[in-house]
């Protein structure tokens, strides 16, 4: 049985709209198809053990893993892609996370849906840096959707670093991909084509 990794974005969880609707999705649809989708904290290292452990609990299964990633969490999933070789969805993802972060850095953060606490420093900024890909190897693994309507991130800089990508640009929209949904059927064509 394969499975499907969503990696939400900064500072979220597994209650964002989108992990919700590509879960009651394969619910309804494809429930041949585990669905993924953990906290994940914005601490570089603590993120990407978790990843990692998800990869291989798959790898050590054999069971065939595909990536869906909105904002950060298409950062997550573009690092796990050049290392694992999986195929991945990547909405809005974040490109310039290094350029970001640092009005983040030594404040108070809170998760968007829980009363979870963060509090970042430059020392994660530095371990953020080892995941930082570019450019990119395996181009015919990726299909990146993003609208120009993005308020949070500038989305001609995804056009750039996925470029030999397929890619999917829609006028307007916002950050958080308006209709989405739309897309996962044809995500999940993308994902079992050889």
């Amino acid at each position: 049985m394969p499975a499907l990794l969503y990696a939400h974005g900064f500072l979220s969880s597994p209650m964002s709209y989108k992990a919700q609707q590509v879960k009651h999705w394969l619910e309804q649809h494809r429930p041949d198809i585990d669905f993924i989708c953990p906290q994940l904290p914005p601490y570089p290292k603590e993120c990407a053990n978790i990843l990692e452990s998800i990869v291989d609990n798959a790898n050590t299964h054999n069971q065939a893993l595909y990536a869906i990633g909105s904002s950060m969490g298409g950062f997550w999933c573009t690092w796990l892609v050049e290392k694992y070789d999986l195929k991945a969805l990547v909405i809005n993802p974040g490109v310039d996370v290094l350029g970001l972060m640092p009005a983040y850095l030594n404040q108070d953060l809170r998760n968007y849906h829980s009363d979870e606490k963060y509090c970042l420093t430059d020392e994660h900024l530095s371990a953020l840096a080892n995941y930082n890909l570019h450019p990119l190897t395996r181009l015919s693994r990726y299909w990146l959707l993003v609208q120009t309507g993005d308020e949070t991130l500038d989305y001609r800089l995804a056009v750039e670093k996925y470029q030999g990508c397929r890619q999917t640009v829609e006028q307007g929209g916002d950050h958080s991909f308006q209709g989405f949904g739309r897309y996962i059927p044809e995500a999940i064509e993308f994902f079992e084509s050889p």
